[in-house]
């Protein structure tokens, strides 16, 4: 069998670009077992409770939900066990000085398979504010406004 090439989204947390200000991200891989990653393969998962943890000198990714695999038996796994996440040991050590700040957290963005290898892209992020997130949601209208009205000027224009 040949291995796929390039990259394929299996779950995106949209929440997370809403409820945190994103300071730096980061591609990791996944400790998983075989049923897991048919059922990723499958595109079934949930990224929307979960968070990242450095735990010593690791790294590990809780309440993702991966669901049981259909055709699995005995061996299928537990839906929203702890994951290890795979990085470098300089990562993890940045990765402890910035935590140690008040406010910041590791959040899971996206889940996703590049050349078969399943990746997800977690995120060091502080909580935004409530005020923050309507300003954000304010920008958002007034930018897609402006647009509406530049393209309707251009459709006179040509017209």
């Amino acid at each position: 069998m040949a291995k796929e090439k390039g990259r394929k989204l299996i779950a995106q947390n949209k929440r997370a670009r809403h409820d945190y200000l994103i300071l730096d991200t980061y591609e990791c891989g996944l400790v998983l077992t075989g049923t897991e990653v048919k059922s990723l393969r499958a595109g079934r998962a949930s990224l929307v409770d979960g968070f990242g943890q450095i735990d010593g000198a690791e790294a590990y990714l809780h309440n993702v939900h991966i669901p049981e695999y259909a055709q699995g038996t005995w061996t299928n796994h537990s839906a929203r066990r702890k994951r290890k996440l795979l990085l470098h040991r300089s990562e993890i050590d940045k990765l402890i000085g910035k935590l140690q700040e008040s406010g910041l957290t590791l959040v899971p963005l996206q889940l996703y398979f590049v050349n078969g290898r399943a990746k997800v892209e977690i995120a060091l992020a502080r909580g935004k504010r409530e005020y923050d997130k309507r300003q954000t949601l304010r920008e958002k209208q007034d930018r897609r406004e402006a647009e509406r009205v530049m393209s309707a000027a251009r459709r006179k224009q040509r017209g």
